[in-house]
């Protein structure tokens, strides 16, 4: 059989990164995608059509996601057929990370409603149509997933992942004192045993 794994990569990342997965998934052939968009409308079709031209060409297609980059990817891929999904420091509740962002930069929803879209000191654009988006568009993933998460992970709450994994078909890994962003050697180096466990 032949399998296949997409890459979809988080902020700051690139196609690239789909080069790491390769020497600890050796069973798959692994496809990247550098995303031209950043909001989950803007990246819904370039991931639905990366996805399904592999699906033309293997029988088996499973998704690796780097922090957005999964958000992104359950909005997408949510109504097909996904084999199997890894997700990295994953963006699982987009609508309270926009609210903790929020209360980070003390910017109201009156405010941000009125403005439109509000700069942070932090570097993130505040946006009143993403979060009314995000609010008109919940997600219904039912893909078998595997999560990495780091336990000073300051995007994703512990209680957001426990929450996500308690209420679908999710089995969590945690990295003692890791960061959102696996970069040191001793991450990254417990990233790469994680794939090699998990792939």
């Amino acid at each position: 059989m032949r399998k296949t794994l997409l890459y979809v990569h988080g902020k700051g990342g690139n196609s690239k990164e789909a080069e790491q997965i390769k020497p600890f998934c050796d069973d798959y052939d692994v496809h990247g995608i550098d995303l031209i968009d950043f909001t989950p409308w803007g990246t819904e079709k370039q991931i639905q059509n990366a996805f399904e031209t592999l699906k033309r060409e293997y029988d088996s297609v499973s998704i690796v996601c780097n922090s957005i980059g999964a958000y992104f990817s359950m909005f997408a891929l949510q109504n097909v057929s996904v084999e199997k999904a890894y997700f990295i420091s994953p963006i699982l509740n987009m609508e309270k990370l926009i609210l903790d962002m929020m209360k980070w930069a003390n910017v109201t929803e009156k405010e941000l409603q009125d403005q439109g879209t509000i700069d942070t000191d932090f570097g993130e654009t505040l946006s009143w149509e993403y979060l009314n988006f995000v609010r008109e568009h919940p997600i219904h993933w039912k893909t078998s997933t595997e999560i990495l998460y780091a336990e000073y992970d300051n995007m994703t709450s512990r209680e957001t992942v426990d929450s996500f994994v308690s209420t679908h078909q999710a089995k969590l890994t945690i990295m003692p004192k890791g960061e959102h962003w696996f970069h040191t050697p001793e991450q990254i180096a417990f990233l790469d045993k994680w794939l090699a466990s998990v792939c």
